[in-house]
């Protein structure tokens, strides 16, 4: 039987050995955590490289579609994004350009997604550009950017002229008799409680002198 000395030595190694351990655990943990802080330093770093190539292009694509798409940004520490809405009577589209990163914060990683509702086409509603923060590419990450708004714009037209989503909105000129969707109208008119819709302002007049004339 070992004496009470034994046990108390035996006791007390443990304790000291879970002692040990969780100050390995402190140490590696607060190893790590100084670690991860860096690498989010790094992101920062990455996304201040890249923000005046990116707001450059996002700038040409908001310009070009005016008062027709509305930007919202949000920043968080890891994140870095904006999002577009554009104004259509034919459907809900909205765009969305992020830059974030994996858990570990060892990528930078830029994500491009669309949501078309309704979905009455198919279209690319996503991709994904990978770099590691040691090796960001600019260029790389510019061409990417340059194809996946390219690619938007594409599928933006196509959808204007895609007759499924065109089939509730089309309308006739009455002096023309030319048919076409709403939201190319060059003209339009109220009378009697009805909407009219016009090629032109040209056609317009015509409606309204003929109409004239005939009231009299």
């Amino acid at each position: 039987m070992e004496s009470t000395q034994q046990l108390a030595d035996r006791i007390g190694a443990a304790l000291a050995s879970m002692e040990a351990k969780r100050k390995q655990f402190q140490e590696l943990e607060t190893r790590r955590y100084d670690e991860w802080k860096l690498r989010l330093a790094k992101l920062g770093t990455a996304f201040d490289r890249l923000r005046p190539m990116v707001e450059s292009r996002l700038d040409v694509l908001i310009k070009a579609f005016g008062d027709r798409v509305t930007a919202t940004p949000t920043l968080t520490q890891s994140t870095r994004e904006v999002q577009l809405e554009f104004h259509s009577e034919l459907a809900r589209i909205r765009l969305r350009f992020q830059g974030t990163t994996d858990h570990d914060v060892r990528k930078l990683i830029l994500n491009y997604d669309l949501e078309i509702i309704p979905i009455l086409m198919q279209f690319d509603s996503h991709s994904t550009l990978e770099m590691p923060l040691e090796t960001i590419d600019e260029e790389t990450a510019a061409r990417w950017a340059d194809e996946r708004i390219m690619s938007f714009v594409q599928t933006y037209t196509a959808l204007h002229e895609n007759p499924y989503y065109l089939r509730d909105q089309m309308v006739t000129d009455p002096v023309s008799g030319t048919t076409f969707p709403k939201f190319a109208a060059g003209a339009k008119l109220e009378r009697d409680g009805r909407m009219y819709y016009f090629v032109s302002e040209a056609t317009r007049r015509e409606f309204e002198t003929e109409a004239s004339a005939g009231a009299r």
